[in-house]
């Protein structure tokens, strides 16, 4: 593979230079350091830092291991606390415990956070302005102008991706992990290959983020907020032991950078990227990317803020109910009169499974019940409105079909009553059992609730008849209780019950107990 030549992308450079004649950093009137071997760093668009030899540092520095700062040219910095005449400054001090080549030469040398020297005095040369003027060229064109109109995460990363090696940066590979909220799926990692262009994401579980291959990887240490990582594999190779490394040195990688993309809500976030070029990655490129790293953070935040709303929306009301709330319909009174069937599942026996099996494995059970019936409820094409303590409501929408909505009712209440009858083989192995209502009829689907909290529910008498159905089938003993139209679409029949007084239902209504089907022909 021929590897394009790297151009300037901008002007960002370091220098180090030593600084003639002694140096004295002062805080009011104690010396924090005093010495003539002092030096210099001058970094673009950042003010110039004195650096002295650890050697003639007065001042008590005490290693602060929990913080670390990150820069892809200099390598990660470690902090001490600085003590002096009484007073602890937390993290006034850093330094380079493994520099990368661009801050070699202040390898062994400290210098301290601005504010914590209140003045430092020079006998030699002074120190020249900062170089370096504002930020410029096509990178930073396409991210102010075009970037944010990528659509999704992928298509942001295979545009960066393409842009970036447009411009003369010879990135060949690269990767954004993103972390999410979703109760099963930890995150997105998305990665793009220069050479065929694609995006392939994976969704890592938060089993996955405990296994050994990511717990000894670089997204795992800088998510971890131990600073980035910078290893130039013919240059620091034993900086980092870290196994991907081999296999990028076997796929023609030469440098390796993988950096913080910290979000407005404190996660941080990772992106990596590898060059295949003889040298690695030049000062400039890499220094520019650093600079726009904030910038990039926030275009794939737009796409994370999105992906968690429906993500929590989903989980918390369910894929069609959060669609709607995601979809606007935010506003107290907002929703439709629809016709369907009311599922009102209520597990047994609560109060005494929680006394005999203790806390945890009652809840572990409860999830269980939560879990099974969400399943088979979402199977039939309904959903679950909401969990009600140690109950479940569900609706299906007729939709125009008003049979169909009552067989989905009657297929799901079947087999949920069968699925709970059998133990979970690695569980507490005790069967579950639950009383099951069902009615048919119109309500309103929509937000109700105070002006500034609101329940996205339904609203009518086929909700308050569904669970007055399944609170008379406890007395009756039957598992599940439906009204006349659901009973009709049962496929193994139903008793009649007679017409039943509920409660807070102004007249009796025509009850059958639904017969569970045997479990071979359940449908």
């Amino acid at each position: 593979m021929t590897v394009r030549a790297q151009r300037t992308a901008n002007d960002y450079g370091v220098l180090v230079e030593p600084l003639t004649g002694e140096v004295t950093a002062w805080r009011n009137n104690v010396v924090l350091a005093r010495s003539t071997r002092a030096r210099v760093m001058y970094e673009t668009r950042l003010p110039p830092v004195v650096y002295f030899p650890k050697d003639d540092i007065r001042a008590d520095l005490k290693p602060a291991p929990d913080y670390r700062t990150f820069c892809p040219l200099k390598g990660t910095a470690s902090y001490s606390d600085v003590q002096v005449s009484g007073e602890t400054i937390e993290n006034g001090a850093w330094h380079y415990p493994t520099a990368l080549p661009e801050g070699q030469a202040v390898d062994g040398f400290h210098a301290f956070m601005p504010g914590v020297a209140s003045r430092i005095e020079y006998d030699g040369k002074q120190l020249d302005t900062p170089f370096g003027g504002n930020i410029s060229g096509p990178i930073v064109d396409w991210l102010l102008r075009e970037a944010w109109t990528a659509r999704t995460a992928e298509e942001l990363i295979s545009a960066l991706g393409k842009k970036l090696v447009e411009d003369g940066v010879a990135v060949c590979r690269m990767t954004v992990l993103i972390w999410s909220l979703h109760p099963m799926i930890a995150g997105q990692n998305s990665i793009w290959q220069r050479d065929t262009d694609e995006v392939t994401s994976r969704y890592p579980s938060y089993e996955l983020l405990e296994s050994p291959i990511f717990k000894n990887s670089p997204l795992q240490h800088v998510a971890d907020g131990l600073g980035g990582v910078r290893q130039k594999l013919d240059t620091n190779p034993d900086e980092f032991n870290f196994p991907i490394m081999d296999d990028l040195r076997e796929q023609g990688v030469t440098d390796y950078v993988a950096m913080p993309l910290p979000f407005s809500d404190g996660r941080i976030n990772v992106l990596t990227l590898a060059s295949d070029h003889p040298n690695g990655f030049t000062t400039a490129n890499l220094g520019l990317i650093f600079e726009c790293s904030a910038l990039i953070s926030r275009l794939f935040e737009v796409f994370a803020l999105t992906s968690n709303a429906t993500t929590i929306l989903e989980t918390y009301l369910g894929k069609r109910t959060g669609a709607r709330v995601l979809g606007g319909e935010i506003r107290r009174g907002d929703g439709e009169v629809i016709d369907a069937s009311i599922l009102f599942c209520d597990l047994r026996h609560s109060t005494r499974l929680e006394t005999e099996l203790g806390r945890d494995a009652y809840l572990s059970e409860l999830n269980r019940f939560f879990e099974v019936t969400t399943e088979i409820v979402n199977e039939h094409e309904g959903e679950v409105l909401k969990f009600i303590g140690d109950a479940v409501l569900a609706i299906f929408p007729a939709g125009g079909d008003r049979d169909k909505a009552c067989r989905q009712a009657v297929a799901s209440a079947d087999q949920i009553v069968q699925r709970l009858a059998v133990p979970e083989e690695d569980g507490n192995g005790i069967p579950l059992t639950c009383a099951i209502g069902i009615a048919f009829g119109e309500v309103t689907y929509g937000n109700v609730g105070s002006k500034e909290r609101l329940d996205f529910t339904v609203i009518g008498s086929a909700a308050n008849i569904a669970a007055r159905l399944g609170d008379h089938g406890k007395v009756v003993g039957h598992p599940i209780v439906a009204s006349k139209d659901v009973a009709d679409e049962a496929d193994c029949g139903a008793t009649p019950l007679g017409a039943v007084e509920l409660h807070n239902v102004a007249d009796p209504v025509e009850a059958f107990a639904v017969s569970v089907c045997p479990a071979e022909t359940a449908s």
